[in-house]
């Protein structure tokens, strides 16, 4: 049993046009799956990743229209990284988040790396984070068709950024439960770890706020994290796992295109395990990702229904 690394991370939006256009047009990500929350299907589900939907490469948005503002504070996953080739492509970034009008920081080194924080139109708190000297789980291939040249484009999930108001116990589930490892850090009020093969694909941050009072999510705010694990079978394992140390859980649930658990830690962080397979081609070509509605077997009957309730999001051409 190992997790491998991120596998994605989700996250909402109030306005799915909007939020296509930021991504795909802006960012240069690939709109890999238009689908909608199995347990929610009046909204949509968008999945953003690289070339071919890696698993570690998907950043995935829940369409909520009366979405309100987001509140930052603590018990929160608060801020995704997007991981990019190198430090030239973070100058490049600089250029290109200017033109588009981009909420954004200057190019800084953080844990050893250069990045630039910057935010969606939503608020959504995002960072670049270079690869250049980057070793461990592999990124992903940038999208052909992307507007951002490949040299630049966007290779996949770098570290995510947690806040809680208790480090210790989030800590303990991430080390003792997960089999993440502690990595050496001077501060006292924030750790770094990382499982797998190692590096910003596998990495999670923790800083702790006690004094901070809860975040109120909303557009701009992060739903959950998941992890990578290898199969159905090794999920299982996990779920035995998580069950025997005291944390009520989701059981196995089917999400189609990956098999899933989710369950809380103490400081109320939604972690996810997900399969790496079967993957975003189940029911489209790898040419055609994203183009078109998308609904598992179980979903598909009810489409009329779905589709009447859905505003209508042309997502075929990216011009």
């Amino acid at each position: 049993m190992n997790i491998k690394g991120i596998h994605h991370v989700s996250a909402i939006t109030a306005n799915a046009k909007a939020n296509f256009d930021f991504y795909t047009k802006v960012l240069g990500m690939r709109l890999v799956k238009k689908t909608v929350n199995q347990d929610d299907p009046s909204m949509y589900h968008l999945f953003y990743a690289d070339e071919a939907g890696s698993p570690g490469t998907d950043l995935t948005f829940f369409e909520i229209k009366r979405a309100g503002h987001t509140y930052p504070g603590s018990q929160s996953i608060s801020t995704t990284s997007l991981r990019v080739p190198t430090d030239e492509a973070l100058n490049y970034w600089q250029e290109r988040l200017d033109q588009y009008e981009v909420d954004r920081d200057s190019i800084e080194e953080q844990a050893g790396k250069k990045v630039i924080s910057f935010r969606d139109p939503e608020g959504q708190r995002l960072k670049l984070v270079s690869d250049e000297f980057n070793k461990g789980v592999a990124g992903g291939s940038p999208w052909s068709k992307s507007p951002v040249p490949k040299q630049y484009g966007i290779v996949g999930l770098g570290p995510v950024h947690l806040t809680v108001t208790n480090l210790s116990l989030t800590k303990a589930v991430l080390t003792d439960i997960l089999g993440f490892r502690e990595l050496d850090h001077p501060e006292a009020d924030w750790c770094a770890f990382e499982t797998g093969e190692g590096g910003s694909g596998s990495q999670v941050c923790v800083e702790e706020k006690a004094e901070w009072k809860r975040e109120k999510p909303g557009r701009g705010s992060v739903h959950h994290v998941a992890f990578r694990v290898e199969d159905e079978q090794e999920l299982e394992k996990w779920k035995v796992k998580i069950q025997e140390a005291g944390f009520p859980n989701s059981g196995v649930v089917d999400r189609y295109y990956f098999k899933s658990l989710y369950f809380r830690d103490p400081n109320h962080i939604l972690f996810e395990l997900a399969t790496d397979g079967p993957g975003f081609d189940t029911d489209e070509t790898k040419q055609n990702l994203g183009e078109t509605l998308a609904l598992p077997p179980f979903l598909e009957e009810k489409r009329n229904e779905i589709e009447e309730r859905l505003t209508p999001l042309h997502t075929n051409n990216y011009e």
